[in-house]
């Protein structure tokens, strides 16, 4: 069996902190053998720079992904062109810079990561049960274990993908919306699925930010600077068991690890 941790929204410096303690402490115990993690709100909650891309590699993740902010820090545009283990949504205009989805071989195994960007309630884009068709069609040597990222807003458009993938994948994985959801599940294909794996950061906030500046644009209309929360650190995600040879995922357990100071 294969141990893979799949991360929720990391966000700001408090997120990339509790990333660092738990990740560091699951591979020191042995507890993961791959780990995928959703980065594209670590640099103060909008998009990820190329310093805070390798401090989480050096903390133990082997694949980031991105999502709606992947280009919010601008240098970004350049700077993910060398650096392959960090993927950005597949189904983004055909000349992005980037790639969306990326093979790696780690312990003789192949696993391949794959992230997507839903359209519902999302800015307009290519659609994303074509593109990762198109990757799972087209693409040689993805090998048997092939875990999907779905960036989306709507639970119907990642629930859906997820149907439409099983089977053929090991894991969808949900992210975006910061909230954990408790629907994690094995369907009938094998492939493993959860809605939303939540949120890696301050959870005594709206999800990661000051909670009186989001109160006061709530109440007042008018736009106010969102500043990343720092209480209540936590890690979201969920721990994956899968089956090397088959592909399939064996277990899927939520996970919600609190950041110990």
């Amino acid at each position: 069996m294969m141990r893979i941790l799949m991360v929720g929204d990391i966000v700001g410096n408090p997120g990339r902190g509790v990333f660092a303690c738990t990740v560091t402490r699951l591979r020191r115990d042995k507890s993961v053998d791959f780990v995928v993690a959703n980065a594209e709100n670590a640099a103060g909650g909008k998009g990820i720079t190329r310093p805070m891309a390798e401090e989480l590699f050096s903390a133990g993740a082997d694949v980031l992904t991105l999502g709606d902010h992947a280009w919010d820090q601008r240098e970004f545009v350049h700077d993910i062109k060398s650096l392959p283990a960090v993927i950005r949504p597949a189904n983004f205009v055909p000349g992005a810079p980037g790639r969306g989805w990326v093979t790696i071989e780690k312990n003789g195994v192949r696993v391949t990561v794959i992230a997507l960007l839903g359209r519902v309630f999302m800015n307009p884009l290519d659609c994303p049960f074509r593109a990762v068709d198109a990757i799972l069609t087209k693409e040689p040597n993805l090998g048997r274990v092939i875990l999907v990222d779905m960036h989306a807003e709507a639970t119907s458009e990642k629930i859906a993908l997820s149907r439409h993938l099983d089977g053929r994948v090991t894991a969808v994985c949900g992210t975006h919306t910061h909230v954990q959801t408790a629907d994690e599940r094995i369907m009938p294909g094998g492939t493993a699925a959860i809605t939303d794996l939540g949120m890696t950061g301050p959870k005594d906030s709206i999800i990661g930010r000051s909670v009186p500046a989001v109160l006061s644009t709530f109440l007042t209309g008018m736009p106010t600077r969102f500043e990343v929360a720092t209480e209540g650190v936590e890690l979201d995600g969920v721990l994956l068991e899968v089956d090397e040879a088959t592909g399939r995922c064996r277990s899927i357990k939520r996970i919600r690890e609190k950041l110990v100071k």
